[in-house]
């Protein structure tokens, strides 16, 4: 099965939190083989683990990123098309006086142009973006 569900940040360090959201974790386990993540968001749950102090949850982080998201899931690059794409995003946007940030720019430009649904709990950062399918497994 290929992805067709592209991950936010804030859906993948949900099962971290102390009481997670149980329909995030039934839409992530119904569709473990569906799902991919983008780099950036990588990079955004790398960045969260290393400023953790040393500690036992810490070690927490670092084994569910690295034992469970990371051979799980099919990581995607920003790459030319998604540049083309986000460029002309930008532009449209900034026409309009809105101006999402950057790296949020980034991953929707990796979700519409991989074809995915972009998943996040921060639907209203990235509601500007024409051609973007989203939605939010939070109930």
């Amino acid at each position: 099965m290929s992805a067709h569900f592209l991950l936010d940040t804030n859906i993948l360090s949900e099962p971290l939190r102390p009481r997670p959201n149980e329909a995030v974790l039934r839409m992530l386990r119904r569709h473990q083989a569906e799902l991919a993540t983008a780099t950036l968001v990588w990079h955004e749950l790398l960045f969260g683990c290393y400023r953790l102090s040393p500690s036992a949850r810490r070690v927490a982080v670092e084994q569910y990123l690295f034992n469970v998201i990371h051979p799980s899931l099919l990581l995607l690059v920003y790459d030319e098309a998604a540049a083309q794409w986000h460029a002309a995003e930008r532009a449209r946007l900034s026409g309009l006086g809105r101006t999402p940030t950057f790296v949020d720019g980034q991953i929707a430009a990796i979700a519409a142009t991989q074809q995915l649904t972009l998943v996040t709990h921060n639907s209203p950062d990235f509601q500007v973006f024409d051609g973007l399918a989203l939605v939010d497994w939070f109930e």
